[in-house]
């Protein structure tokens, strides 16, 4: 039987195609890093949506809490804001525009105050804890957003001349149910203010 040499040519040409192949390969490799790598990011990106943080803003005259998304995916539809049993204050409802106002709580606040024997001043920034029920859009989907935050205020003025209630900012607590929501709000507030004897 008689060999025959490879020519180089022969070589180059068996070479080229191995190159070829390699290069195909490694470009849809990235193509396919890149899908998988846009597909987390989307996801990851989704998940941080469906998660709702508010950045808060007070009123010029200290009465309101604006509370708006930090995410700009975000669409608020509508809130319920539930306050201390003890209050004997209806929840109350908004719609698009999600804010605290001071005059749905200020009258049941002055009076736990004076009855649990706290001065007419602050002396600092105070608490009163609320639960928010939100509900609100990403992407055309629905979610709800069960909290327990507390509001920070001051208190100014004499007995006489009338408290001047103003807010100053709101603290996330804890993240909740609606199941048992009221027992876990009650409970706070027992444990972050003094309770008057009976």
């Amino acid at each position: 039987m008689r060999r025959r040499w490879i020519t180089l040519g022969e070589v180059l040409a068996v070479a080229a195609v191995v190159i070829s192949g390699l290069t195909l390969w490694n470009s849809w490799s990235e193509r396919a890093d890149s899908r998988a790598e846009k597909a987390a990011d989307a996801k990851q990106s989704s998940a941080k949506a469906q998660i709702l943080v508010f950045s808060t803003k007070t009123s010029v005259d200290g009465r309101t809490l604006i509370l708006t998304p930090t995410s700009e995916d975000q669409l608020i539809q509508s809130q319920t804001v539930r306050f201390p049993s003890s209050f004997g204050a209806d929840p109350a409802e908004t719609t698009g525009q999600s804010r605290v106002e001071v005059r749905w709580f200020e009258v049941p606040l002055k009076k736990a105050r004076e009855n649990g024997g706290m001065p007419d001043d602050s002396r600092g920034d105070e608490r009163v804890p609320v639960a928010i029920s939100t509900r609100f859009m990403v992407d055309g989907v629905i979610h709800d957003d069960v909290a327990i935050y507390d509001v920070g205020y001051t208190v100014r003025g004499r007995l006489l001349g009338g408290h001047n209630v103003t807010l100053r900012g709101l603290s996330l607590v804890s993240r909740t149910k609606e199941s048992g929501l009221q027992a876990r709000l009650d409970a706070r507030w027992k444990a972050i203010f003094p309770q008057p004897d009976k």
